[in-house]
């Protein structure tokens, strides 16, 4: 099986991801700002999950372009990233409910730990598929993203943010933001040598 129609699909629970969270955001019955300020810990928490969906539609994206055959073993990997993603509308929403309790924001880290993991399955998925075919001498992939120093950062930054969420939220919530940060930029180990 070629990428595409896995590309098409993960693309397609993306959409649909970010869409329900959108319909999270309910406008204010007061026609006023200060009703519409009120709403600021709700868009907030939404923006920053909207920032995580597109790092990874992005980042996925990337990585489809070093895989040239899927197995079962990556159409699993796959589904298992997008479980934990399809979880992302429900933690932003009560993140954006309760800003500053413990619970939810460990929950909302939980989410994106979990994302981080499926997604680092996913990659060994492909590696090891490529080996397979390859007798064990060549994957592409591997070649390509080395050691993931930076994904396991982020790794360390969810785990590290999820425990603090019990001892002060805003620390919780400055390290998600960061690693939001490390990766607003994809992943150009992938596209620059893959272009070369």
């Amino acid at each position: 099986m070629t990428t595409t129609r896995l590309e098409a699909f993960s693309d397609g629970v993306i959409a649909i991801i970010i869409t329900i969270m959108v319909l999270e955001l309910r406008p204010p019955h007061d026609a006023s700002w200060h009703a519409l300020s009120a709403l600021t810990p709700k868009f907030a928490a939404y923006a920053l999950s909207y920032i995580y969906l597109g790092i990874y539609w992005n980042n996925h994206h990337h990585l489809m372009h070093a895989v040239d055959r899927v197995d079962g073993a990556i159409m699993w990997a796959n589904l298992h990233l997008l479980f934990w993603l399809s979880l992302v509308p429900f933690t932003t929403a009560w993140l954006g409910e309760t800003v500053g309790a413990a619970q939810p924001a460990a929950l909302y880290g939980f989410s994106l730990l979990m994302s981080a993991i499926a997604y680092t399955i996913l990659v060994k998925a492909i590696i090891a598929e490529q080996l397979h075919h390859s007798g064990g001498k060549h994957s592409k992939l591997r070649e390509l993203i080395g050691q993931d120093v930076k994904g396991l950062i982020s790794i360390a930054l969810y785990v590290t943010g999820g425990a603090l969420a019990f001892v002060n939220t805003w620390i919780a919530y400055a390290l998600f933001a960061t690693v939001a940060v490390i990766w607003l930029i994809p992943d150009r180990r992938i596209s620059k040598k893959l272009t070369d």
